[in-house]
This record gives C-alpha cells, sequence and structure tokens, in this order.
C-alpha cells in the first residue's frame, strides 16, 4: 500500500507541473492515473480485503486442519501407468543405498571388533561359510550378488545416457528391461559358477 501511495502522489506532481518531465505528455497518460476512484489507490488494482481474528493455538490448528480437508488432493502416481523406468530407477538408488550401508556398517564393525572380541577376519569368514549347505551359499552369494550387478548395469546405462545414446522412451524401456535380465542373470552366475 505504501508503495502505491508513493508511486500516485509523485505521478499527481508530475500531472501537475509537466515540465518536470518535458519529453512526457503528462496531460494524456498521466490524467487517468491521478483520477483514481478512491484516494491512496491507483485504478484498475484488484484489493481483496482480508479479515483477520486472533485465535487460540487449539482453534487455529484445528482451523487449519478443517481447511486442509477442503483443499483439492493432487493424484499422485496412481493415476499413472507403472513403467519400467520407474522402478529401474528407484531399484538404482535402492540398491545403492544397500550397498552403502551394507559397506559403512561392515568396516565399522571390522574396526571395532579387537575391542569387542569379535571375529571377523577373513579366515573366520571363509571357514563359517563353507560350513553351510550349498543352498544357503548360493542364497547367500546371490542375494549379495543381486544389489553388486544391478547397481553395476544401471551406472552402465547411466553413463550410455551421458553419452547422448538410447535417450527416447522405446530405447530407455529396452535398456531398463536389459539391466534387470543382466543383473539377474550375472547374480545367478556368480551365485552358482563362483
Amino acid at each position: 500500500m505504501l508503495a502505491q501511495r508513493v508511486a500516485r502522489q509523485s505521478l499527481q506532481r508530475l500531472a501537475r507541473r509537466p515540465y518536470l518531465a518535458p519529453g512526457l505528455a503528462a496531460s494524456k497518460y498521466l490524467a487517468p492515473l491521478v483520477l483514481s476512484p478512491s484516494p491512496g489507490v491507483l485504478p484498475y488494482t484488484n484489493l481483496r480485503p482480508v479479515a483477520t481474528q486472533k485465535l487460540p493455538p487449539s482453534e487455529s490448528s484445528s482451523l487449519l486442519t478443517t481447511q486442509r480437508l477442503n483443499r483439492p488432493v493432487s493424484p499422485h502416481l496412481s493415476i499413472y501407468r507403472p513403467q519400467i523406468t520407474w522402478y529401474v530407477s528407484g531399484t538404482n538408488r535402492i540398491t545403492g543405498s544397500i550397498l552403502s550401508g551394507a559397506f559403512y556398517l561392515y568396516f565399522a564393525s571390522y574396526l571395532i571388533a579387537p575391542l569387542l572380541g569379535w571375529h571377523l577376519e577373513s579366515q573366520v569368514l571363509a571357514t563359517s561359510f563353507a560350513a553351510l549347505p550349498l543352498l544357503a551359499k548360493v542364497g547367500i552369494k546371490f542375494v549379495a550378488a543381486l544389489p553388486f550387478t544391478f547397481h553395476s548395469f544401471a551406472g552402465i546405462r547411466h553413463l550410455v545416457w551421458d553419452f547422448g545414446l538410447q535417450l527416447r522412451n522405446i530405447q530407455v524401456a529396452r535398456t531398463g528391461w536389459a539391466v534387470v535380465g543382466a543383473s539377474v542373470a550375472s547374480a545367478v552366475a556368480l551365485a552358482v559358477f563362483v
């Protein structure tokens, strides 16, 4: 409001004294602004009066909750058809978090193992793993290999995109399925043959 008032007053001065702005035809351009319907308000401005009231915190919270219930809800993922690109992108982030979290957890426990009397040396881990049944070994290796292979192939896919290749929708879907297939196949191969 203050800015509008200042602007109106300066325009009124210019309209009354056109010699202050000789290149401007003051009577032609500034007269409509000077003749505003109410003092202090520029014409053609929309003003909406706002009534405020003082509310205690409990009532203001309930009023806010009521107002939020009346707002329209934007549709989220439920209106879209699921696509392979969503799943590959989300799984890539999840596998990256799982891998980094597992590394941090293992190396932190490896550092404090001597203080707590744990045996996390390579010889102990290899001996413990060798004592497991064959099906358990293959299962553990598959569960450990799948995040590695998936995150690696998804990273290669992103490197291909960085070169500006395979960016059409159909190509993105194909490379997504290729990442899924290659990661499962390589995880099975690592679990069975290594």
